[in-house]
């Protein structure tokens, strides 16, 4: 049976359960984040291939769900969670799509630096910063300008002081 997010049955495509476990997890609700991540998944795997979706949906894949849990659990400060969803996910993401996945990338950057992980919270946040180089975007650089400036005091970590070099903070 459908799981029910706001008295909605889970037959309606991913997005339609992605944004409430955005909210959600902004607003730092653990339970309904979960209970619209699990929607979100289940209206994916339950979606029948023949049935028409909304032409918005379709950019809505298992990749993108993996994306949206890990930047959910990034949000609720719970990087044991966010960390294994966001690599595996960012994994299968092309660097075709250099704005994107450097917005992913820099919550990934996020869950490591809540997890303590500076060093490779400095590695992900480089990697971030070179794929947005050039991009017709500003998000990017929004999203990561605090996460260069954050790990400072670790500049005698080396990928960290990289990094600081790199962004001549």
């Amino acid at each position: 049976m459908p799981r029910q997010i706001g008295g909605t049955a889970a037959s309606r495509p991913g997005p339609v359960y992605e944004r409430p476990a955005w909210a959600c997890a902004v607003s730092g609700q653990i339970t309904d984040t979960e209970r619209a991540l699990d929607a979100a998944r289940d209206a994916l795997d339950t979606a029948e291939r023949d049935e028409p979706q909304p032409d918005w949906s379709a950019w809505v894949d298992h990749t993108e769900l993996e994306i949206m849990m890990g930047r959910c659990w990034t949000e609720l400060n719970r990087p044991l969670r966010a960390v294994p969803v966001l690599t595996r996910a960012l994994g299968r993401y092309s660097d075709d799509n250099a704005r994107d996945k450097s917005l992913y990338l820099s919550w990934l950057a996020q869950a490591y630096l809540t997890a303590g992980e500076v060093e490779e919270a400095a590695r992900h946040v480089s990697r971030a910063a070179t794929l947005a180089y050039g991009v017709a975007s500003q998000r990017p650089a929004q999203r990561l300008t605090p996460l260069i400036t954050h790990p400072r005091p670790h500049a005698d970590i080396g990928a960290v002081r990289e990094l600081l070099d790199r962004a001549a903070v």
